[in-house]
């Protein structure tokens, strides 16, 4: 199995707005792309400055299905969005035995 996470940090403009409409279209990921077995999304209550604001924790059956979930056009419309709202994201996908 592949995990997938990606961390955001939001623009100050209507952060909180922008957060909730980021996480929604996320979760809808599960039900249009089949080959994504999981996904959570959760929303950072840690007000340290190292802290991000959203995570997305999701998992893949291979790499080959995280590499089609990267070019599928229902998760390329979320990443147009999230690019639109956010300052920084940092990603790291690993193999879980």
């Amino acid at each position: 199995m592949v995990v997938h996470i990606v961390m955001f940090k939001f623009k100050d403009e209507n952060k909180a707005l922008n957060i909730a409409k980021v996480q929604r279209k996320l979760e809808k990921l599960e039900v249009t792309i089949p080959y994504l077995r999981s996904i959570e999304v959760g929303i950072n209550f840690n007000e340290s400055e190292r802290a991000f604001d959203l995570s997305l924790y999701s998992t893949f059956e291979s790499e080959e299905d995280l590499k089609a979930y990267a070019i599928d056009e229902n998760h390329l419309e979320v990443v147009e969005l999230i690019k639109s709202v956010t300052l920084e994201s940092k990603v790291v996908d690993y193999i879980l035995e």
